[in-house]
């Protein structure tokens, strides 16, 4: 299962320029992240995504997160649409992902730390 949410839900593409960051990136125009520490080697966001809300097109450096409070996501990258399940507690680990947009299709609230290498 681990292995499989990080093959779809991080999988890297080649389409980054231009995109928002993942604290630039919203949903609709609405803040979705918020900065928990930023220093000269690590900048650590906390993104909240309650259900029918996501994550719009964005890229990633290099970064490690952590699943904070799980949920039923779709994703969508270049390798198509897809539905996962990330449980609570899920650690994941990304040296790039030049773009994907996220969807909570789920019924609760999800969070997530995304801790970016500088």
């Amino acid at each position: 299962m681990e292995a499989l949410f990080i093959l779809f839900f991080f999988s890297n593409c080649n389409e980054s320029s231009n995109l928002p960051d993942p604290l630039e990136a919203g949903w609709k125009g609405e803040v979705i992240c918020e900065v928990i520490s930023d220093n000269s080697e690590l900048r650590v966001l906390k993104c909240k995504l309650p259900p029918n809300v996501g994550h719009e097109r964005h890229y990633h450096n290099a970064h490690v997160g952590y699943t904070l409070a799980g949920g039923k996501f779709r994703i969508v990258d270049t390798t198509g649409t897809r539905e996962v399940d990330i449980p609570t507690g899920f650690s994941f680990e990304n040296d790039r992902i030049d773009w994907h947009e996220v969807l909570n299709i789920g019924d609760t609230t999800a969070e997530f730390l995304i801790m970016e290498y500088k």
